[in-house]
């Protein structure tokens, strides 16, 4: 299915009907595309689970959905910090002992533009440590509960992916020797749409038809991303760059999971987001994907590194 069968405007919210007992699980929520992903998929009548770092956040969070929506809506947090994997194990362990169903699992929250190399707890390069290994483990975590829901995986990934190197730097994954802010966030990105690709092949090998993964990505929004993560100059150049029609609302940044997360009979093997020019802005809907990101032996290595440095055996 492509922007054609949305029409000029492309898929927007209004295509959703009612979403009474769905349950969607977001994570990061406080702020920009996921906040506006949240609003909308709570406004039709699902439950949403945010998963966020920031408790206080989340609360104020739930606060102001209840002050814009009512307090009838089913919306609650569970704590997660995607840069400790014994976080996300523990976040992971009380969805399955609280959440009966997951219709779709929306893989949102990630750092971006980290100017110097920091480390994470488990020894992980950051931005790859939050961005891909704790979204790994968490996917896989998560996913017998997916499986039994025909639920579905949609990974916010970025147009970042086609501005690094065109693979994964499997002899340095820490990028101790060449680190860049840009390269190393590019790096993230690609992997987790590797991993999107990849996985799409070992459930159609396995026989499996319920289970669906998405990627896509929200285009130039107007998001707290660089403000919270980059260096000053990056921050500085990005809101200017926010103030022209370069850069859309954060809520149009968010239709593409809502899309990617809610429209039947949407083909998985595309890549979605806005069509526009460089995919920044502009009706959303398939686009190009370039051919690195669905490299095969690739995509086959990066999983299995995955699985190593995460502990996890992920068996679809």
């Amino acid at each position: 299915m492509n922007t054609k069968e949305f029409g000029k405007q492309g898929w927007t919210p209004e295509r959703l009907g009612s979403l009474s007992g769905k349950i969607y699980l977001i994570t990061g929520t406080t702020s920009g595309t996921g906040f506006e992903a949240a609003k909308i998929l709570l406004s039709k009548g699902a439950k949403v689970v945010m998963l966020n770092r920031n408790t206080n956040k989340a609360a104020d969070t739930i606060a102001i959905l209840k002050q814009e929506l009512g307090n009838n809506i089913d919306v609650s947090n569970i704590s997660m910090d995607l840069a400790e994997l014994a976080s996300v194990k523990k976040a992971a362990a009380e969805v399955l002992d609280t959440i009966p169903q997951i219709d779709a699992l929306i893989l949102n929250a990630a750092i971006a533009q980290v100017p110097t190399q920091v480390m994470t707890v488990d020894g992980f390069e950051s931005q790859m440590g939050v961005n891909h290994y704790g979204n790994f483990l968490l996917q896989a975590l998560l996913y017998p509960r997916i499986e039994e829901s025909k639920g579905r995986i949609v990974t916010v990934g970025s147009m970042g992916y086609n501005l690094g190197i065109k693979t994964i730097q499997f002899d340095d994954m820490n990028w101790d020797e060449n680190y860049g802010a840009n390269d190393v966030y590019s790096q993230s990105k690609l992997a987790q749409i590797m991993t999107v690709y990849e996985l799409q092949d070992r459930l159609k090998k396995a026989g499996k038809t319920d289970v669906k993964a998405y990627a896509c990505h929200p285009g130039a929004s107007a998001t707290s991303l660089i403000k919270t993560s980059g260096s000053l100059l990056t921050r500085f150049v990005w809101q200017i760059m926010k103030l022209t029609p370069m850069v859309q609302s954060a809520e149009k940044g968010a239709y593409p999971m809502l899309m990617c997360a809610t429209e039947p009979n949407l083909d998985q093997t595309g890549f979605y987001g806005p069509t526009g020019r460089n995919n920044w802005t502009g009706p959303v809907g398939e686009h190009k994907l370039e051919p690195h990101a669905k490299d095969k032996a690739v995509m086959q290595k990066l999983w299995e590194v995955s699985e190593q440095a995460t502990g996890m055996e992920w068996n679809v």
